[in-house]
C-alpha cells in the first residue's frame, strides 16, 4: 500500500517550487528559451532538483509530496510504483488533460488528443494510432521517411564540407525540413513560415493563462496545414491522415510537429554522445552498414536516442489531474487534484538504477529500462505517446548518417566518460569535422 500523501511545510514547499519546478518553467515547457537553458546547464539545475526530491523522499518515507500553489494542490510522487498507478490509470481517473496543459497547448492545438476530454479521446486516440501505426516498429511509409532523412543529412553534410562546423541552429533547420516532409510531404519541406507561426504560438503557450490566445494566428497555422492535408502527397503522414478524415487530421498535426521538436533535441544529444565516445560511434556504424538505404530497424541507434531521453528528458514533468475523489494511502484527495512526475528525478534515481548517471544504451536492449515504470521517455500506459516508433525511425536513421562524418563535439570531455552531466543544453552544442581547425 502506498504511503499517505504528506502536506509539505512552507519551507519544504518553497524548496520544491524554487529549486525543482521553477527552473523547469523558466526553460519553457513548450518551446525552450535559449538563455534559460544555457543558465540551467551552467547551474546543473537537474542535479539540484534531484537532490531536493531525494531528501524529501527519504524524510517522508517515499510518501507523495503535496505542494500548494495558490489554491491548486499538486502531488509530486517520488516512487516508481506511484508513477505506474498514475499512468495505468489514465485517462480515467487520471486525465492527461490537466489545467496547466490545457492552458498551454490550447494556444496552438485546441483539438489535440493530449488535452481532449475522455469522450473526445475515444475518437482522436485511435485516429492517431492508425496514422502513426503505433504498434509497428517500422512504418509502412518507412522508405519515404528514410529518403527524407537522407535529404536532411545531405544538407548538413554540405554545411560541414563548406565550413567544417555544425551548430544547433543548422541542425534544427535541417531537422525541420525532415519533419515537414515526413508529416506533410515534399511540398512542405521549405515552409519555414509554417514553423515560424507554430513557434510564435508555442512561445505564447509557454505563458499559458498569462498570454491571450491569438485566434487569427492559430487559424493561419491550421490553414497552412489544411493546404497539405486536403491534397496530400503519397508517403507522408498527411496522406494517411487524409484517408481517415482530413478534418480530424488538421487538429492533430500541430501536436505531431510539436513532439518532433523534442525528438530533435534528443537526437542532437545522442549525436554528441557518439561524437564523444568512439566505441558508440563504431557500433552505430556497424549496425547501419548492412541496412544501407532501407528503412531498417536500427535497435542500437534507437537505444542511443532513448538513452539520451532518459539522461536528459525533453518532457520535464508528466502531469495528470484526478477526475474524481481518489483514495491514496488512506487519504482521500479531492477531484481536480494535480499530480506531477518529475522525469529527471526518476530517470536518474540511483536507488533504482545502477547506471543512473551513465550512458548505457544496452539497458534498453536487454529489458532493464523497459521494465521500470519510472523511465518514461515516451510516457506510458494507455495514453503513452502513439508516435514513439515513428519518431525513433526518423531519429535513428539521421543519427547513423551523421555519425558517419566522424564529428568532434565541443566540450566533449564532459560527455566522454561517466558520470555524465545532469543538465546539457542542446541549443549550445557545437560540432566540427575531424581534422578541421
Amino acid at each position: 500500500m502506498s504511503p499517505t500523501p504528506v502536506d509539505l511545510t512552507a519551507t519544504e514547499s518553497a524548496r520544491v517550487l524554487g529549486r525543482v519546478l521553477a527552473p523547469l518553467v523558466a526553460q519553457g515547457a513548450i518551446v525552450r528559451r535559449p538563455r534559460a537553458t544555457a543558465w540551467a546547464e551552467r547551474h546543473q539545475t537537474d542535479r539540484t532538483a534531484r537532490a531536493v526530491l531525494t531528501d524529501l523522499r527519504e524524510r517522508h518515507g517515499g510518501a507523495p509530496l503535496v505542494v500548494r500553489i495558490g489554491s491548486r494542490r499538486v502531488v509530486v510522487v517520488t516512487e516508481a510504483e506511484d508513477v505506474r498507478r498514475l499512468l495505468q490509470g489514465s485517462p480515467e481517473p487520471f486525465t492527461p488533460a490537466t489545467k496547466e496543459k490545457h492552458a498551454a497547448l490550447a494556444h496552438f492545438q485546441p483539438e489535440g488528443v493530449l488535452i481532449s476530454s475522455t469522450a473526445e479521446r475515444w475518437h482522436r486516440r485511435p485516429f492517431n494510432e492508425a496514422v502513426l501505426q503505433t504498434d509497428q516498429p517500422v512504418h509502412d511509409d518507412g522508405a519515404a521517411v528514410v529518403d527524407a532523412v537522407r535529404r536532411g543529412a545531405a544538407q548538413l553534410t554540405q554545411r560541414l564540407d563548406s565550413t567544417g562546423r555544425l551548430d544547433a541552429q543548422s541542425f534544427t533547420d535541417a531537422w525541420w525540413g525532415i519533419v515537414l516532409e515526413v508529416v506533410l510531404g515534399t511540398r512542405a519541406r521549405d515552409d519555414r513560415e509554417l514553423v515560424a507561426v507554430l513557434d510564435a504560438l508555442r512561445r505564447d503557450a509557454n505563458w499559458a493563462w498569462l498570454r491571450p490566445r491569438r485566434t487569427r494566428l492559430r487559424e493561419e497555422l491550421e490553414g497552412r496545414i489544411a493546404s497539405y492535408v486536403q491534397t496530400p502527397e503519397a508517403g507522408c503522414l498527411a496522406e494517411a491522415a487524409h484517408r481517415r478524415g482530413p478534418a480530424t487530421a488538421v487538429g492533430q498535426v500541430p501536436h505531431w510537429l510539436f513532439a518532433f521538436d523534442a525528438a530533435g533535441a534528443a537526437t542532437l544529444r545522442a549525436l554528441a554522445m557518439a561524437a564523444a565516445r568512439p566505441p558508440v560511434r563504431e557500433r552505430l556504424l556497424a549496425e547501419a552498414e548492412p541496412a544501407g538505404t532501407s528503412p531498417a530497424l536500427l535497435p542500437y541507434a534507437r537505444a542511443c536516442v532513448l538513452e539520451s531521453l532518459r539522461l536528459w528528458p525533453t518532457t520535464f514533468a508528466v502531469l495528470r489531474d484526478s477526475t474524481a475523489p481518489t483514495e491514496w494511502g488512506g487519504r482521500t484527495l479531492p477531484a481536480q487534484t494535480g499530480f506531477a512526475v518529475v522525469s529527471s528525478f526518476f530517470h536518474r534515481d540511483p536507488a533504482r538504477l545502477e547506471h543512473a548517471d551513465a550512458f548505457v544504451p544496452d539497458a534498453w536492449l536487454d529489458g532493464r529500462n523497459n521494465a521500470d515504470w519510472g523511465l518514461i521517455p515516451f510516457s506510458g500506459g494507455p495514453v503513452a505517446c502513439p508516435g514513439r516508433n515513428f519518431v525513433l525511425l526518423v531519429a535513428s536513421h539521421l543519427l547513423t548518417r551523421l555519425v558517419a562524418r566522424d564529428l568532434r563535439v565541443a566540450r566533449g570531455r564532459y560527455l566522454a566518460r561517466d558520470p555524465v552531466p545532469a543538465t546539457v543544453d542542446h541549443l549550445g552544442l557545437g560540432f566540427r569535422a575531424a581534422g578541421s581547425a
